[in-house]
């Protein structure tokens, strides 16, 4: 067992857990500080997840919240009834005045969708204040680094008709009701599942199992950064536009999903925080597919849980990083070599979008072209001979930005423009 250095944990506590005698029975509290009944011990919070897992595993608190100023990004989602959105607004809005708060935050009758940067003592006081209402005291909240910077160039908190863009919206589809959506997975299920399609297929040698799908439900972008070992790459570039599983007529060899057996075939669904994946398997299931299974949380979740045990390359994220590598969620992983599956970690799925080339980081850019801005993976001599547009046609374009070294991000035209 590890040991900890005992801190005055009352303040994350609280931010952690609005009912410690449900979540801890073994613990008690004297004054600001929580010992367990025989050791000292720091407060077992989970580093990057604030919905607390019950296995009673002890993990350090992180240096992100020992650390007020440090920033971090938050991300949580919760489908639920909310009679009145805009006085919701209006609430949330107003407990944010004053808080170095940027991030997307959408509401609506359907519930929430929030994905914010902050230091950390305004971005966990927010999430403290939302799961003190009932509707989301168990909401899953997703802790990740974020570079002493913002993640998100400001705020927008507003009443959003749809939670996630889809085409026809999705106010329409029965969210409220769990039975209408797929089976959530915790990680360590998800995981078992992983490993045992992996071994039927490597003893069925090469002969896939029919009746298991893993549906990647993400861009085609995203999976070119990083995915789970034997899922299909998407033929998707904007979630707006997927439509797995409702072609009617001939197989789509760009459609995992097409003549499946909609009664027998087990759908494994997986994206990055888990809200694509809710919201699409309730069109799956209207469409008549019946087992359907979801990673809870998403890859995030599983990265902090399992590690990247099946997960190959990085994770792509919407905001400023862009790209993650696994060890952002959980660092240190220690894994039984005869429990892991059999994944490589090489990174040569990963090609450059000119040349074809393997490229060396696994981090998307966008075009220098501001009326292109594709996203796009680069190697390093054609962003040098292309001065990062993505084609020798956007070389020439007018509204040309110049190009960017290491991790930078692109800002407003304005910037470039009044230097020209």
């Amino acid at each position: 067992m590890r040991s900890f250095t005992l801190m005055n944990v009352a303040k994350p506590f609280l931010l952690a857990c609005n009912e410690p005698s449900r979540c801890f029975p073994n613990f008690r509290t004297i004054g600001a500080t929580t010992l367990n009944n025989n050791k000292k011990r720091v407060l077992p919070l989970r580093c990057k997840s604030l919905c607390l897992p019950s296995n009673g595993d002890w993990l350090e608190v992180p240096k992100e919240v020992e650390n007020e100023e440090e920033f971090i990004v938050v991300n949580f989602y919760r489908f639920v009834f909310i009679e009145d959105p805009d006085e919701e607004v209006s609430k949330h809005l107003s407990f944010l005045e004053g808080r170095d708060i940027h991030g997307r935050i959408y509401l609506n009758k359907q519930g929430i969708n929030a994905q914010y940067s902050g230091p950390n003592k305004d971005a966990l006081a927010y999430v403290k204040w939302v799961r003190e209402d009932c509707r989301f005291s168990d909401v899953l909240v997703q802790i990740s680094p974020s570079s002493n910077a913002h993640a998100f160039p400001r705020l927008k908190l507003r009443y959003k008709p749809s939670l996630v863009q889809l085409e026809g919206g999705i106010s329409h589809l029965p969210l409220l009701d769990p039975s209408m959506r797929a089976s959530p997975l915790a990680p360590s299920e998800w995981r078992k599942r992983l490993e045992a399609v992996n071994n039927t297929n490597n003893s069925s040698h090469g002969n896939f199992n029919s009746s298991f799908i893993l549906l990647d439900v993400r861009n085609g972008y995203e999976w070119d950064v990083g995915h789970f070992q034997g899922a299909q790459r998407p033929d998707v570039d904007c979630f707006r536009a997927t439509s797995f599983g409702q072609s009617e007529s001939e197989v789509i060899a760009s459609d995992p999903l097409a003549a499946v057996d909609k009664e027998r075939t087990d759908i494994l669904m997986y994206c990055t925080g888990g809200i694509r994946c809710d919201v699409y398997s309730a069109i799956l299931r209207k469409q008549g597919f019946k087992r359907l299974y979801t990673l809870k949380g998403g890859v995030s979740h599983y990265l902090e849980s399992e590690g990247s045990v099946g997960w190959v390359g990085n994770l792509f994220v919407f905001d400023a990083r862009l790209s993650l590598l696994p060890s952002t969620y959980k660092p240190a992983v220690e894994i039984e070599a005869s429990t892991m599956l059999e994944c490589s970690l090489d990174d040569s799925f990963a090609k450059c979008h000119i040349c074809g080339s393997q490229v060396s980081e696994l981090r998307h850019r966008n075009c220098a072209n501001l009326d292109c801005n594709l996203l796009f993976l680069c190697c390093a001599g054609c962003m040098k001979h292309l001065r990062g547009c993505c084609c020798i046609q956007c070389t020439s374009a007018s509204r040309l930005r110049p190009l960017l070294t290491g991790h930078q991000r692109y800002q407003k035209w304005h910037k470039y423009r009044d230097f020209e």
